[in-house]
């Protein structure tokens, strides 16, 4: 460890030391922290079946890899500094009132909270026994992960196209809808193909998942492969369907003849500058990497993974994610009408495989449910990663709350809220 890194982490000791001190000071339970299983010490679940219940969820979240098979993701080199920042006094409106952070993370059943201006902490909170070494389950923000690795292999020329079809690369779907459909309109989630996705456990998705959690080695192939029902014109309209971002997945393998962990610490991992190794949770079915949802890191490299994404796809001066297909994927006006923000959804825009926010200035997020989130505003440098456990997949409650709050940070750290 050279002199720069023991002097950035002491400053960030002492900054965390500070905030501790502060936070403290006043007990603070955290919100329903007993029917999560805080006197139990947060366990986790033993499986897929349990993982998912209140008294495990905090503890299974943080620990995928004790539960579901996994394949490592191997940093290496010199890690990417983040150093202390000023902490900062973020203020934000909610309802007609003006809260602070401390009343969001009251509120919010937040597990873990990082604030970046600059590339600088300025907040970070671990919470319900958390610490900074816990892997935390991305949910759908692994979408946005493995689409900036098809952009790594379309700029290599192992993808030749955006508008090649996936049977192209995966025969195993030729003849079906998903094959059929172009890895553009994937990307954007607009095949057109009928796919309910409800998580209510009777869904398309649950379906899916049965498969990925099945005996049969193409299964899950199989499975895709069924869906042929078009309600769409392949290209127009936006239909959130995690299967379309797994079959990109067994495109990108299939493309590059690796697996997806591999490319991942090929092409990320490592010249992001982590500094702890991730997981990707497999199906066990056919051990591949479950691209709709299952990949794990610390905070701090989630971090790094924002503050990659608000330079462009340029970390440490190096360039590791094409820049050019980054602007297409996360700058709403680039997109067709139909995916724009307000229209693709009543408040966000998508493009491949990232959500964007109706902001003047490009402000766009990687959004896994239960509350996990990674947002940039590249203009004004600010990065805000968040994990959490909400009691629903998608609580619009505390999706609402969770929005405000990052227009908070953005008017507290110098950002754009120009509609």
């Amino acid at each position: 460890m050279n002199c720069r890194m023991i002097t950035n982490h002491v400053l960030r000791c002492l900054l965390l030391l500070s905030w501790m001190l502060v936070w403290t000071t006043v007990a603070r339970a955290e919100p329903d922290e007993d029917p999560l299983g805080k006197a139990a010490g947060y366990p986790r679940g033993t499986g897929i079946t349990t993982m998912y219940a209140e008294p495990y969820k905090v503890g299974s979240f943080s620990a995928s890899d004790k539960i579901l098979p996994t394949r490592k993701v191997l940093r290496a080199g010199q890690v990417t500094p983040l150093p202390a920042g000023a902490p900062a006094a973020i203020a934000y409106q909610y309802k007609g009132s003006t809260y602070h952070l401390a009343d969001y993370l009251d509120h919010q059943r937040v597990t873990s909270l990082l604030l970046l201006k600059n590339g600088a902490v300025v907040a970070e909170h671990y919470r319900y026994g958390r610490q900074e070494h816990d892997h935390f389950l991305s949910f759908s923000m692994a979408k946005s992960v493995a689409s900036m690795l098809i952009a790594v292999a379309l700029h290599k020329g192992l993808i030749k196209s955006l508008d090649d079809r996936a049977e192209d690369y995966v025969p195993e779907l030729k003849g079906s809808g998903y094959g059929g459909s172009t890895l553009r309109q994937l990307l954007r989630m607009s095949s057109g193909v009928k796919f309910r996705e409800t998580y209510d456990g009777r869904d398309d998705l649950a379906k899916l998942r049965l498969a990925q959690r099945g005996t049969h080695a193409d299964g899950v192939l199989k499975a895709l492969a069924t869906f042929n029902e078009r309600e769409a014109v392949a290209g127009e309209k936006f239909s959130y369907a995690s299967s379309e971002s797994t079959v990109l997945g067994y495109v990108l393998a299939r493309a590059a003849g690796q697996d997806i962990a591999s490319l991942t610490s090929q092409w990320l991992w490592q010249p992001l500058g982590a500094e702890a190794d991730a997981w990707w949770n497999l199906s066990a079915a056919d051990q591949q990497e479950e691209t709709a949802g299952y990949f794990n890191a610390t905070l701090r490299d989630y971090g790094r993974l924002g503050l990659l994404l608000a330079g462009d796809g340029t970390i440490n001066g190096r360039q590791i994610i094409p820049k050019d297909y980054l602007l297409e994927a996360t700058t709403a006006d680039r997109q067709p009408e139909a995916f724009r923000s307000r229209r693709a959804t009543s408040y966000y825009g998508y493009g491949y495989q990232f959500w964007h926010f109706p902001l003047r200035r490009r402000t766009f997020g990687m959004i896994g449910i239960y509350g996990q989130c990674i947002f940039v505003q590249p203009d004004s440098g600010v990065v805000m990663v968040q994990t959490a456990v909400n009691k629903s997949p998608t609580d619009s409650e505390a999706g609402r709350e969770r929005d405000a709050f990052w227009r908070g940070v953005l008017f507290s750290l110098g950002g754009h809220l120009e509609p």
